[in-house]
């Protein structure tokens, strides 16, 4: 919508969080935050709202057999422009498993740890 493609211009957005999904045969991205455009007052649209993406058919279909194959997660990348138009660069990622998280959960604990004991001294 208009005013959302003036608050991306200005960089007004946060795609940390966003992921998307297949329904219906077709494409949505959720989760991204488009800060509201200043002087758009009442022609603002809802930060968080579900977009809709445009992708050919045969592609939906292939990243949907890897979701339901593979367990793969359809996830937002990058967001920039094409004459005009803004596009969304999004990847298949896969999520970690238990024992990375136990891992990485041990890794950040043992660094606070060694913060804490350096700031002692």
């Amino acid at each position: 919508m208009g005013t959302e493609i003036k608050s991306i211009r200005k960089g007004a957005i946060n795609l940390k969080d966003s992921f998307a999904k297949i329904e219906d045969g077709e494409i949505f991205l959720y989760k991204c935050h488009i800060s509201p455009y200043e002087q758009g007052n009442r022609y603002n649209h809802d930060p968080e709202r579900v977009r809709k993406l445009l992708l050919n058919k045969k592609e939906i279909l292939k990243m949907l057999g890897k979701i339901k194959k593979e367990g793969y997660t359809i996830v937002p990348l990058e967001l920039f422009f094409t004459n005009g138009f803004a596009k969304v660069e999004i990847g298949l990622a896969k999520g970690k498993k238990l024992y990375d998280k136990r891992e990485d959960i041990a890794k950040k604990t043992q660094e606070r740890d060694m913060q804490r004991n350096m700031r002692k001294y």
